[in-house]
């Protein structure tokens, strides 16, 4: 049998109009969206308050870092990296633990957050009990949230689905302001010819476009009422370490992670 020949670069070029049309659907679906949950974090930040973030689930950690000690990143940002569901400890232990009733609460609980926190979720799927449980103890202590999440995935995944809270909520239910970060179903994309399964995620680039855009609103309103938000320069950029000293006193003690 003749080797089939696959076109690499038309592939190439397939997910890159894929994520490039995700994109632009974030950008012109969730704008009110955006622009709500915007409004919220430029108010934390105005009294000086801290922008938590938690995004329990393998890759969904990869949200919480995205936004977090990040060059051009608020420094009010303060990242929930909960060792139990980094894939560094093992993939299939983070898949188990995300799939864990109670798991979520006791990470929120050790937050200790309350009703003067904001607490932004990310989870593309936006399903699983870890990030339920997280939201719904969040909730429980008074705390603002808002969610990140795919509406079409959450909606069209089964409610007998393994890795749904026992209460078969999503995110988007259970959260003040929901984001719809457009993610598929499956989330890869790209179709190879002679493959039955799909290759090429895309949630990774539609939460982190999704966050930034968040990031870019408040600063934009931030900006608007007299205030200049402190933000993170690289630190292997030159003054990079010397900007960032100005207000790490401000900072390191309140946000855990830092």
């Amino acid at each position: 049998m003749p080797d089939t020949v696959i076109d690499a670069d038309t592939l190439c070029e397939g997910y890159f109009d894929a994520t490039q049309a995700l994109m632009r659907r974030v950008l012109e679906e969730e704008k009110a969206s955006l622009d709500q949950a915007a409004s919220r974090l430029a108010a934390q930040i105005s009294a000086n308050r801290l922008v938590h973030i938690y995004g329990p689930g393998g890759h969904s950690n990869l949200a919480a870092q995205e936004v977090f000690f990040r060059a051009g990143g608020l420094m009010h940002i303060s990242a929930i990296l909960d060792e139990g569901t980094l894939l560094s400890n093992g993939a299939l232990r983070s898949m188990a633990i995300e799939r864990t009733p109670g798991y979520g609460k006791v990470v929120i609980a050790n937050q200790r957050l309350g009703a003067d926190d904001l607490l932004i979720l990310v989870n593309a799927y936006g399903i699983n009990a870890a990030l339920i449980d997280a939201a719904l103890e969040a909730r429980q202590r008074g705390a603002f949230l808002i969610g990140v999440s795919s509406r079409q995935h959450a909606q069209n995944t089964s409610p007998d689905h393994p890795a749904r809270h026992p209460t078969k909520q999503n995110l988007h239910d259970v959260v003040d302001i929901a984001i719809d970060c457009k993610v598929p179903i499956g989330d890869a994309v790209v179709s190879v010819p002679g493959m039955s399964e799909n290759i090429a995620a895309i949630s990774t680039f539609a939460n982190a476009f999704t966050l930034n855009c968040l990031v870019i609103r408040t600063v934009a309103k931030l900006v608007e009422r007299g205030i200049t938000p402190p933000v993170w320069r690289s630190g292997n950029a030159p003054g990079g370490d010397e900007a960032n000293g100005r207000f790490i006193a401000d900072f390191q003690g309140r946000v855990k992670a830092l």
